[in-house]
C-alpha cells in the first residue's frame, strides 16, 4: 500500500497540467457494452479505465484493431496496453491485480433448435462459430483437440452479424461470444427474437493487460502500481456502480 502510495504522489506531482500529460496508447476492440468506441457512451470498461487515469499526468487514447493484432502490439511493446482480456486469452502480458470487469462465454442459436451445452458431450458432431484468440475457458482444451468442430474467425465490428447469418443459413449450429455484447449486438439488429442463449461457460475476469516487451518495462510497471492503486480507491467508492449503471448493468462484484 504504501509503495502504491509513493508512485501515485510522484507521478501527479511530476504532471500537473494537461499541457504535460503522457499519453497511454491502448489497443482495443469494439466490443459493446464494454467498450463502444463509435459512439456518445463509450462502454463501461472504457469509462473505468478513464477514471482510473483521471488527473495523474496520462491520458488514454485508444486505437481500434481486429482482437489477434490488438494482442499481438501489446506484447511486442507498440502500444502499452489492451483492452480487456481474460488472461488465458493473453497469458504473455502483464496484469495488474484489478480486473476491469467480467466476461461469460455463451452459446447462442436459434430459438427452434432444441440444443443445449451441458458439458463436452454435448458438442459432438457439431458445428461451432468462435472469434480466433478469444478464452472459452475450460473448453479450450476440447477446441484444441476438435478443431474440425470450430470455425475460426478474425473478430471485427461485424463479427457477431456473420455469425447470426450463419446459424440462419445452416452452416453453423451455433456460435460463441460473450453474452452481454452478443445479447446487445442482436438487439440492436433486431434479431435478438430469433435467437436464445444455448447454455455459458464460467465467468472469467478480463482486465487492461500491460505489454511485457523488457524494454518497456521502466515504463509499464509504474503504470501497473498506478492503476492497481488508483482501482482500490475507485473500488472503495460509488464510482463503478454508477458507470454500470447508466449501461442498465450492474457492478460485477
Amino acid at each position: 500500500m504504501k509503495k502504491f502510495a509513493v508512485v501515485l504522489l510522484l507521478l501527479l506531482s511530476q504532471y500537473t497540467s494537461a499541457d504535460d500529460e503522457k499519453t497511454i496508447r491502448v489497443a482495443a476492440i469494439d466490443w459493446c457494452p464494454q467498450l463502444c468506441l463509435q459512439q456518445e457512451q463509450n462502454g463501461y470498461i472504457l469509462d473505468i479505465v478513464k477514471e482510473v487515469f483521471r488527473g495523474t499526468g496520462y491520458k488514454v487514447t485508444v486505437e481500434v484493431y481486429p482482437w489477434s493484432r490488438a494482442l499481438a502490439l501489446t506484447k511486442s511493446g507498440d502500444v502499452e496496453a489492451v483492452l480487456a482480456p481474460a488472461k488465458a486469452e493473453a497469458p504473455n502480458l502483464l496484469y495488474p491485480e484489478y480486473e476491469v470487469g467480467t466476461q461469460s462465454m455463451c452459446f447462442f442459436s436459434e430459438k427452434p433448435n432444441p440444443w443445449r451445452y451441458l458439458s463436452t458431450d454435448s458438442l459432438k458432431n457439431l458445428q461451432f462459430g468462435i472469434a480466433t484468440d478469444t478464452s472459452i475457458e475450460e473448453l479450450n482444451q476440447y477446441v484444441a483437440d476438435n478443431p474440425q468442430q470450430f470455425q475460426f474467425q478474425p473478430y471485427f465490428g461485424g463479427y457477431i452479424h456473420q455469425q447470426a447469418r450463419k446459424v440462419m443459413k445452416g452452416r453453423i449450429d451455433a456460435f460463441l461470444f460473450t453474452k452481454n455484447s452478443t445479447v446487445y449486438e442482436l438487439s440492436r439488429l433486431g434479431l435478438m427474437s430469433k435467437f436464445k442463449i444455448s447454455g455459458c461457460v464460467n465467468n472469467t475476469n478480463v482486465y487492461m493487460a500491460f505489454s511485457s516487451n523488457p524494454d518497456r518495462e521502466s515504463i509499464i510497471r509504474p503504470l501497473i502500481e498506478l492503476f492497481d492503486s488508483r482501482m482500490e480507491m475507485i473500488r472503495n467508492s460509488e464510482i463503478i456502480p454508477n458507470i454500470m449503471q447508466k449501461y442498465g448493468l450492474q457492478d460485477w462484484r
